[in-house]
């Protein structure tokens, strides 16, 4: 069963999605469900002996092509609706132990035109208003499947996060005709601090205001709105970029390094959004080798996260590993017997 749920209090959907409480938890360590089929008595997803890039649909999805009636009927101040969408599993390779970090740049290259394809496809069914994109990587983060893979969910709404994003850059653009993305990342190159790697077409960073200690955001240098408006170089450079960051997490504390990556871009619901910019958040539960940042109460009951560093600190510390990364060929390095945070 899966319905949305209005709340009136913070005006945004809840969605109620009680099948997912089936869902594969955790499967024994000889039978991977993402892996590729090697006794046909035992089928997993993908009936093949070897893959690259795969899509499918999540048989557990929080959103439904064809969703079923709410259990409850809507009052004037209660809403409840169908939770129309599309939920995909996207597989980044046939190797159960790889990371991200891991994959070739080439692989990688390939991952991002399939997201970019994957944007355009749903985003042209009329009930989907929202593409979001994204990875959960490790336990610690409620990871329930360990083979390397992300997410994909087609919103029949625009979730909150990305529609205050979308009020503020509106305000600014209208006050001043600039996008606040593109003078974000400028104060960012002037300052330098927060700065962890740069190329050509690419900034990525700890921002000002970060959250998580080792929160990063990357940015297209060109105002594009979306993955769609990247070309062949900007897409490569996105590529390379990921792949730097991923590989200076895993150098950090020396082991896999659990995140949460979510790429934000353009809604899909028709309207014209040029004061937005594509950009991807990288939001890591470590705060320390061993301590993590739980969301406790100020941060789940107030919604005032509380960071107890500093970004320019940890901004030094990214700029370190991600050299050390790059000099020492990392994801070779990657202590595999400590996966998902080490001892933590």
């Amino acid at each position: 069963m899966s319905e949305l749920r209005w709340n009136p209090l913070l005006e945004e959907w809840v969605v109620t999605a009680t099948h997912r409480q089936d869902r594969t938890f955790r499967p024994a360590v000889d039978y991977c469900p993402l892996c590729p089929t090697s006794d046909p008595r035992y089928p997993t997803e993908v009936p093949a002996p070897c893959y690259e890039v795969v899509v499918f649909e999540n048989k557990f999805p929080s959103f439904r092509r064809e969703p079923e009636t709410p259990t409850v009927s809507s009052t004037e101040l209660l809403l409840a609706a169908p939770s129309r969408g599309i939920c995909e599993v996207v597989l980044y390779t046939d190797d159960h132990d790889a990371t991200f970090a891991e994959l070739p740049l080439e692989r990688i290259e390939g991952l991002v035109d399939v997201w970019a394809d994957r944007y355009e496809e749903l985003g042209s069914r009329e009930y989907v208003d929202y593409v979001l994109i994204f990875e959960n990587k490790g336990e610690i983060v409620g990871v329930t499947l360990d083979h390397p893979h992300g997410q994909i969910y087609a919103f029949p709404f625009i979730p909150p996060r990305v529609g205050k994003e979308l009020e503020a850059s509106s305000k600014h653009m209208a006050a001043t005709g600039r996008c606040i993305f593109c003078d974000l990342m400028a104060e960012e190159l002037r300052d330098g601090r927060r700065l962890i790697s740069e190329t050509r077409d690419f900034v990525a960073f700890v921002p000002f205001f970060a959250r998580y200690p080792y929160e990063v955001h990357v940015m297209p240098r060109a105002h594009v709105a979306s993955l769609s408006d990247l070309d062949a170089g900007g897409r490569r450079g996105l590529a390379r970029i990921l792949k730097d960051v991923t590989a200076g997490y895993d150098s950090l504390f020396g082991f896999s390094f659990p995140y949460m990556m979510i790429i934000h871009q353009a809604p899909t619901d028709g309207g014209t959004y040029n004061h937005y910019h594509l950009h991807v958040e990288f939001y890591p539960p470590h705060r320390t080798r061993d301590k993590i940042k739980y969301l406790a109460g100020c941060e789940s009951g107030a919604g005032t996260f509380i960071n107890d560093s500093l970004p320019e600190e940890k901004a030094a510390e990214l700029r370190e590993a991600i050299r050390q990364a790059a000099a020492m060929n990392a994801p070779a390095h990657v202590n595999r017997s400590k996966r998902d945070g080490g001892g933590a």
